[in-house]
């Protein structure tokens, strides 16, 4: 997906999901100096950055994605994989998780995932990513919500809890401003693209990231 079709600033989105709305406002919010964010606690927006490994890794990778682009779920299915077992899991990579929201959906899924918390999210988005198309399929907005309820059920989040991260304004109006700094700001014009200890790179093979980290870790 390409910026053409991103939710940009300038005029407010509303996102209906049921009988709950959330406007996606313009809250003005400040961006630590020279743009530094601190991995792990939540930043300036209230928002709690989903992160990975060894915060002491020597390189930090910060994927940018959209629960609704199939470009990203291909890569959540084969690249990270490999990318988590062989750089994560093993102390040499700190991953960092960044929301970019295409449309109303995306925003949807990232309530959901987010809901339970850092612990679980990255589990719950493993699965939102898997079943993509399952959910999307329909079109209509009322379904694709009740598809996402259905898969944060299964994943375990009490029903009562669940409607209560999709009825969240406040959040959805914190991820929508977030979402909109960061790409702004590191320049993101399409999902997924990363930031490999603050450089932009765009989407790439697992061989092509293997690489890219061998040289770093070794140079």
């Amino acid at each position: 997906m390409d910026r053409r079709t991103m939710i940009m600033a300038g005029g407010a989105v509303v996102a209906a999901a049921g009988a709950g709305a959330w406007y996606m406002g313009q809250p003005q919010a400040a961006v630590a100096e020279g743009g530094a964010r601190l991995l792990g606690v939540p930043n300036d927006f209230g928002i709690e950055e989903m992160t990975m490994g060894d915060a002491s890794a020597p390189i930090e990778i910060v994927e940018y994605a959209s629960f609704t682009c199939p470009h990203c779920a291909s890569f959540h299915a084969g690249a990270f994989k490999e990318l988590k077992a062989n750089y994560i899991d093993t102390g040499k990579v700190h991953f960092g998780y960044r929301e970019v929201y295409f449309d109303r959906p995306g925003l949807w899924a990232s309530l959901v995932a987010r809901c339970g918390g850092p612990l679980r999210f990255f589990s719950i988005a493993d699965m939102i990513y898997a079943k993509q198309r399952e959910w999307l399929a329909s079109g209509d907005a009322a379904v694709i919500a009740d598809e996402l309820r259905t898969l944060g059920k299964v994943a375990g989040l009490d029903e009562a809890a669940l409607e209560a991260c999709l009825n969240d304004a406040e959040t959805a109006q914190n991820l929508n401003a977030w979402y909109q700094t960061n790409v702004e700001r590191d320049g993101v014009t399409s999902t997924p693209s990363f930031m490999i200890d603050g450089r932009k790179y765009s989407n790439m093979s697992y061989v092509e990231f293997a690489a890219l980290l061998d040289d770093k870790l070794t140079s």
